[in-house]
């Protein structure tokens, strides 16, 4: 089977755009295998959003025993304590091959140099009121398994959380068949010093997370990918606990003018469609004939692409070449299409990258592959998806701090501010808030 881009003019490819952001926020679709195995856990037919809402509620009543129940039924693995071993997390650290461990601590220190320029420590306001940074208390970070082991998101997750601060960090991921977690996930945890790991994925994993068990605190803010389940596991806790974002499959989206070179933007396609089989990957090109040979080396790759299953059924769906008249009208549709990923290769492409808006994360030039931020340049892999970009970016040292407000008043401020204030309540027919500040302006012409 040849896979193949789409080819779509702009007012198609803006159709397609249209479409997406009316659907908004969608991890409910699921295949019909997908639909057949939850009807078997269930024993009746039942979709993905109320699949979660029954796991979430059995795990706030169950506790250990449900976690440990739903961890069997949905992995097949049973797992007598969810927690893992440090010590064998120190076991999967030395087992590992020495290039993969140098690897590991060589991302691990150009990860952290990078997010270590976020950190903000300094009071913002003036007078008698302030915001004043301070890292959260405890932080779970969701790191997948399935289809691949995803140390690098151990990485992503986890620095940035211990650059701002953060003192108890735990991590849950979905078990191996032989129970704990994936070695490499154990081994990049353990690089780390993370000691709490927790053998759980899916909802379950999240709400567990969100609402504690026995054996497991409860955490004040999750952050990691994951897949549709847990997307909208982290959409049914948020408000009793905060979440990162809502991230859907990976996109990719390369403006390619002359002197890109073909076989290398197709193969930053093909690189992101392999996540998963609704990923979208999107050329927008000026050069009709730069489109027929990056659509020629894209079905060379395809094909011969390990994971060309996948890639195949996400080809299908949500790959295409789209032929612009302009660089104006390119920059237009990708800022319209809000992408994860923005690749910018060949010169005019190179040349919007200070104008270029909502993208999650840019990539400038043919050696910038968008594969690197998956693992080493600097900047966190955790991007937003589904037009998301539009409103945040990269998950960062920013999102494991809040700033609380300080309020605390001179007499001289008080008596500046206190007439504002009363004419204000008064406005509103806030009687009480009105009084509460006469009160202290009677007690100071009392003094």
């Amino acid at each position: 089977m040849t896979i193949e881009l789409t080819r779509l003019d702009p007012s198609q490819f803006r159709a397609v755009i249209v479409e997406r952001q009316r659907d908004g926020f969608s991890a409910g679709d699921i295949d019909p295998a997908t639909a057949d195995r939850l009807e078997q856990l269930f024993h009746r037919p039942v979709g993905a959003r109320d699949a979660v809402r029954d796991i979430i509620a059995d795990i706030r009543t169950g506790g250990d025993a449900a976690l440990r129940e739903w961890t069997y039924r949905i992995d097949g693995v049973d797992v007598e304590t969810s927690h893992v071993d440090p010590a064998e997390m120190a076991t999967a650290w030395a087992a590992l091959d020495q290039p993969v461990r140098n690897a590991l601590m060589a991302a691990a220190q150009r990860i952290r140099e990078f997010h270590v320029l976020q950190v903000d420590a300094l009071d913002r306001g003036a007078g008698g009121a302030w915001l004043h940074p301070e890292p959260l208390g405890r932080v779970g970070c969701y790191v997948p398994g399935g289809r691949a082991a995803y140390p690098s998101t151990v990485l992503m997750s986890v620095i940035p959380a211990q650059v701002a601060g953060v003192a108890r960090i735990v991590i849950a991921s979905p078990p191996a068949p032989s129970g704990g977690v994936h070695p490499l996930v154990a081994a990049a945890a353990h690089l780390l010093g993370v000691r709490e790991v927790v053998a759980a994925g899916g909802a379950q994993a999240i709400a567990a997370l969100a609402f504690g068990t026995e054996s497991i605190e409860r955490v004040d803010k999750i952050v990691g990918p994951g897949n549709a389940f847990v997307t909208l596991a982290k959409h049914e806790v948020f408000g009793a606990v905060g979440i990162d974002q809502l991230a859907g499959p990976s996109e990719i989206v390369v403006i390619a003018t002359a002197g890109a070179d073909p076989a290398m933007v197709a193969a930053d396609l093909v690189s992101q469609l392999e996540h998963d089989p609704l990923a979208w990957a999107v050329c927008l090109t000026d050069d009709a004939g730069l489109a027929e040979s990056i659509a020629a080396n894209f079905a060379e790759v395809a094909g011969d692409a390990a994971r060309r299953d996948i890639i195949g059924l996400a080809a299908g769906r949500h790959a295409s070449v789209v032929l612009c008249a302009t660089a104006d009208e390119m920059r237009t549709l990708a800022a319209a299409f809000a992408p994860e990923h923005l690749s910018l290769q060949g010169a005019a492409a190179e040349a919007l990258r200070d104008s270029v808006r909502n993208a999650g994360a840019v990539f400038v030039g043919s050696m910038s592959p968008v594969s690197i931020g998956d693992y080493v340049a600097g900047p966190n892999h955790t991007l937003p998806t589904q037009g998301a970009a539009r409103y945040r970016g990269p998950l960062a040292v920013m999102d494991f701090v809040r700033w609380p407000s300080f309020v605390h008043l001179s007499d001289v401020e008080f008596d500046t501010l206190a007439p504002v204030a009363i004419r204000l309540a008064e406005a509103e027919g806030l009687a009480a808030h009105e009084g509460a500040i006469r009160a202290r302006m009677h007690a100071r012409q009392a003094s």
